[in-house]
C-alpha cells in the first residue's frame, strides 16, 4: 500500500455495534436454575430491539442480546496487540448477574486489561471467539496506531577487563 492509498483510506469507524449470544442450560445443581454461557459476538444486531430468543432444543435456550458496541482506544492499543497474537484472539462480554444469576451484558471489549479489570469487580466475563470483522477492524486499527517495543540488547560488562586494570 502506498502513502497516497493509506492518505484516501476511510477512517477506521473507533466504535462497531455488535450483539452478544448467550446461552441457558438448565442446572444440575440444587443451587442454581440455570447455568449461563456466552456463545459468541456478532457484528451489528441492530435489527432487534430487544433481547431475543434465537433458538431452543432440549431445555436450552440461546439468546441475542442486541445494542451493545464495542470501542477501541489508542491507549489500550498494546493490549488488542497481545490479544490479536494470541492462539486464539478473544472478544470479551462483560455482563452484571440478577439475583437469580441471570446476566445482562453491558460491555463488549477486546481489551484483555479492561476485561480481567472488570473480572476482580462484581461484572461477569465471559470470554468468546473474536469475529473476523472484529478482527481486521482491530488489526487495521493497531497497526494505525500501534508499534511494539523494540527489545535492545544490552551490552555486557565485561567483569575480567575491568578487573585487569584494577577496578
Amino acid at each position: 500500500m502506498n502513502e497516497s492509498s493509506l492518505r484516501d483510506a476511510p477512517a477506521l469507524p473507533e466504535r462497531l455495534a455488535v450483539a452478544a449470544i448467550l446461552e441457558k442450560r438448565p442446572s444440575t445443581s440444587r443451587w442454581a436454575a440455570a447455568y449461563w454461557t456466552a456463545t459468541g459476538v456478532v457484528v451489528g444486531g441492530g435489527e432487534y430491539s430487544g433481547v431475543t430468543l434465537l433458538h431452543e432444543q432440549d431445555g436450552v435456550q440461546q439468546y441475542l442480546y442486541p445494542g451493545l458496541s464495542v470501542s477501541l482506544y489508542r491507549d489500550e492499543c498494546e493490549s488488542y496487540y497481545h490479544n490479536l497474537q494470541a492462539p486464539q484472539p478473544g472478544c470479551y462480554i462483560i455482563a452484571n448477574l440478577a439475583d437469580d444469576g441471570t446476566p445482562s451484558p453491558f460491555l463488549v471489549t477486546l481489551c484483555f486489561d479492561a476485561a480481567n479489570s472488570y473480572l476482580q469487580g462484581s461484572s461477569e466475563v465471559y470470554a468468546v471467539p473474536i469475529p473476523p470483522e472484529l478482527y481486521r477492524w482491530t488489526e487495521a486499527f493497531v497497526l494505525e496506531h500501534y508499534a511494539p517495543e523494540q527489545k535492545k540488547k544490552r551490552r555486557l560488562t565485561d567483569f575480567q577487563h575491568d578487573h585487569d586494570r584494577g577496578h
